[in-house]
């Protein structure tokens, strides 16, 4: 690990994890002093703090909560979330709001604070496609209802930002002409299919993030997130990363459930959350890609990145292998390629990426290893 990359690990006293802490210091350091200056003195929502991105959003605004002179109001059913780590940050930090709530059917008037917000992140959103395959009319409300019911109530507030988390997955599955992928490709997707309630749940989304700016003139950014990866991410959550780090963390062998050819771009979450808030904090209509561009590996190679790393850090002795799914859908609409152009974030941010997928696999494990696979 290159401490230059990572900072000084400024304002990390909520964080027991060194990983994280390094982390949290690298997406501080990403952002701009402009950037800095506008988050200063805010109120934060979010609504599905418990999942993989609360996790890096909640401890950093935790971390700097002082700093910057920031509160954050949680908000999460706790479907797929987690709870524990959530309560134990709230009370280490009393500038930390927790609440259970329902984004679909709860009030958001009953949220003490809610009203005096500046920034609101929906994030409330089942993102494993085993796991929305499970709850499709969840995903599909949490998108459209809930991300509904946030607008109404801030459509007429004064607020400085407004979040929406919408996928790359708004893509389907690209034709090779459109790889990279660029924010103006329209998509291929499949409106009937075992993952059709989250893609399409997000396309509509984006439709309401528009509508609501054009009349109301509510400053939405959209942010089309590409395989996030890293701590934060449980092992239970049956994504691929998390597939992986399961296994390594019970020392079984590694298992792909395809041919291993379809390939991604996997991008580290301090390199993401930098990202997402530099969409946030931009404070206009607008979307962008958030991701990493490089290198573009096949899931083969990177299962045995993940063996090669995990042999360094757990002395770990297991092959990758594989095997036939008993899911008959695991692989319906599964998106052959995907790669994402972001030279919009690039120019307009000043998004740059740098933890490229071997160091990024390397900060997951150890992560895991301190914490013995748990989220604390």
């Amino acid at each position: 690990m290159l401490l230059g990359k990572f900072g000084s690990m400024r304002g990390t006293a909520v964080v027991k994890n060194r990983i994280v802490a390094e982390d949290l210091s690298y997406i501080y350091d990403g952002l701009s002093a402009a950037e800095i200056n506008k988050l200063k003195d805010s109120t934060i929502l979010i609504t599905g703090c418990g999942g993989f991105l609360g996790y890096y959003f909640m401890h950093f605004f935790a971390s700097y909560a002082e700093r910057l002179n920031l509160h954050v109001i949680g908000l999460d059913n706790f479907l797929t979330g987690s709870r524990g780590w959530l309560e134990t940050l709230q009370k280490e930090n009393d500038r930390v709001t927790l609440k259970e709530y329902n984004v679909i059917t709860d009030d958001i008037q009953t949220v003490e604070g809610a009203e005096d917000v500046n920034f609101i992140i929906h994030a409330a959103s089942i993102a494993s496609p085993i796991f929305y395959r499970i709850y499709p009319e969840e995903t599909i409300d949490a998108n459209i209802t809930g991300l509904r019911r946030m607008l109404d109530f801030y459509k007429t507030r004064s607020i400085d930002g407004f979040l929406f988390f919408s996928s790359s997955e708004i893509y389907g599955d690209p034709f090779p002409e459109f790889i990279p992928t660029d924010e103006n490709y329209r998509g291929n997707v499949a409106t009937m299919g075992p993952r059709a309630c989250y893609d399409e749940a997000k396309r509509f989304g984006e439709t309401m993030c528009y509508i609501f700016n054009q009349k109301y003139h509510m400053p939405i950014s959209i942010a089309r997130p590409f395989n996030n990866y890293g701590p934060g991410m449980n092992i239970n959550d049956k994504r691929l990363p998390a597939d992986f780090a399961k296994a390594v963390h019970e020392g079984r062998d590694l298992t792909m459930f395809s041919n291993g050819k379809p390939t991604r771009t996997f991008c580290y979450i301090a390199d993401a959350i930098t990202g997402y808030l530099k969409v946030m904090l931009h404070g206009k209509l607008d979307v962008f890609n958030i991701g990493i561009d490089k290198p573009e590996v096949s899931v083969a190679e990177f299962a045995h990145y993940f063996a090669a790393k995990a042999k360094e850090i757990y002395d770990y002795k297991g092959a990758v292998v594989f095997d036939v799914s008993e899911d008959e859908d695991y692989m319906t609409d599964n998106p052959n390629r995907r790669c994402p152009n972001i030279a919009k974030a690039r120019s307009i941010l000043d998004y740059n990426p740098t933890i490229l997928v071997e160091e990024g696999i390397g900060r997951y494990l150890t992560f895991l290893k301190i914490n013995n696979g748990e989220l604390i």
